[in-house]
């Protein structure tokens, strides 16, 4: 590539030398000659102002007396009236000469005779000057058309390289401009494409993260309840079959929520905008995770209790919704300390859960940075809150810290409209 453009600009500067060069050489080849026949005329003119001078004067005009007023390069003839001519300089025929000739105010005629040898050495002088300039401007372009390929052959080479390295897995972006506004077009572009790799790298390891984490709350859950059908399943007491069955319906709600969950984090990873909110009830999701957590409380010596507004009707997914009240539940459950209790309530056109407990609350130097992921102040993987967060504003509602101490966590859901709600 480089070879080509080195080429193309060393012809486009061959052919303006020669088109520019040819037309100059014809320019200054006749003002050269135009200048040397003004340059005759007035020698012409000249020589008859003398004889005229020198006759008015009462001098005779002779040979020797003319010599010294002629130029050496040049012939000229003298005709005085009555007289033989005078003969100056060597003779140079009509035919190569440039010739110009006057008559004076006694009748004489000066003949002057200009070789054209001098018109041929001037255009030889001038033919060097553009020939060597030219050579100047060959050897210029060919610098030029060097320091230009490689210009625009360098930054190709850079961008191939990018490609590669971003083909083969490495999606950093390279913010690498070259001042030439197709390439870094195409280095924009680059950037940008290793920049949606990039995030799409970042959201296949967060799946992994997420689901990881979100699937060991209802396993855990899950297991305490088949735990609980194993250990009546021999009974032939009526009531604790009527118990199995319910520990039964109640795993079975639950391997249904978890297979929610999975297909809403795979939703997500591919399409984080990508919805599918419904209206819902919200006392029935809270009803089943106070269900679902109450033996895990009771197992631990705690209470899980329920107050608020009941008869609320919220706009979301359930089973997301669901995963995000059992990983504040959970987080109460693990970090938290005595009394759990759920709250809902209203707040201008939003349905509020608020879960709230009598522990040491949220580290002051966390924050709302409690719900970034990674941050943790109980030696947790980080991820609980912030993959409650994500699956809350996925549905268009928030997960909130309403307060430190007692924490106060709040999920915030669109109503449906229409709805009521009554107190409890």
């Amino acid at each position: 590539m480089r070879r080509r453009l080195i080429q193309s600009t060393l012809a486009v500067v061959l052919v303006v030398i020669a088109v520019f060069g040819a037309s100059l050489v014809l320019v200054e080849a006749r003002t050269i000659e135009g200048s040397v026949e003004e340059s005759v005329r007035s020698e012409a003119v000249r020589l008859v102002s003398v004889v005229d001078n020198r006759m008015r004067a009462g001098e005779r005009v002779t040979t020797e007396s003319m010599r010294n007023t002629v130029e050496s390069d040049r012939y000229v003839r003298i005709d005085l009236p009555g007289r033989e001519p005078i003969l100056l300089g060597d003779a140079v025929p009509p035919d190569e000469a440039i010739v110009a000739q006057q008559t004076g105010e006694h009748g004489e005629t000066i003949t002057v005779r200009q070789s054209r040898d001098r018109v041929h050495e001037e255009v030889g002088r001038s033919l060097l000057i553009i020939f060597a300039v030219s050579l100047l401007a060959i050897g210029a372009a060919a610098v030029l058309a060097v320091r230009q390929a490689h210009r625009v052959a360098a930054p190709l080479t850079d961008l191939a390289e990018a490609a590669e390295r971003l083909g083969s897995g490495d999606p950093r972006p390279r913010h690498r401009r070259y001042g030439v506004p197709e390439l870094d077009r195409v280095a924009d572009v680059l950037d940008a494409s290793a920049e949606r790799i990039a995030r799409m790298l970042t959201a296949e390891r967060r799946l992994a993260a997420d689901a990881s984490h979100q699937l060991r709350t209802p396993l855990t859950a899950l297991s305490m309840r088949l735990e609980e059908i194993i250990a009546t399943a021999d009974t032939p007491d009526p009531e604790e079959q009527a118990t199995v069955k319910e520990e039964a319906t109640i795993a079975l709600a639950q391997v249904e929520r978890l297979t929610d969950v999975v297909e809403r984090l795979l939703t997500n990873s591919r399409d984080p905008r990508t919805g599918s909110a419904v209206g819902f009830d919200l006392d029935e999701v809270v009803t089943q995770q106070m269900a679902e957590w109450k033996p895990a409380y009771r197992g631990e010596g705690r209470a899980l209790v329920r107050s608020g507004k009941t008869g609320l009707e919220a706009v979301g997914t359930p089973g997301a919704m669901a995963q995000v009240l059992a990983t504040l539940i959970e987080n109460a459950l693990m970090h938290g300390g005595g009394t759990v209790a759920i709250r809902t309530r209203v707040t201008r056109n939003q349905a509020v859960v608020e879960v709230t407990d009598e522990g040491p609350g949220v580290d002051p130097g966390l924050g709302s940075r409690v719900f970034d992921r990674s941050v943790s102040g109980r030696n947790s993987t980080g991820l609980g809150l912030a993959v409650a967060r994500d699956l809350a504003e996925a549905d268009g509602g928030r997960l909130e810290l309403l307060q430190q101490y007692p924490p106060i966590f709040a999920l915030f859901l669109s109503r449906e409209s229409g709805t009521s709600a009554t107190g409890d």
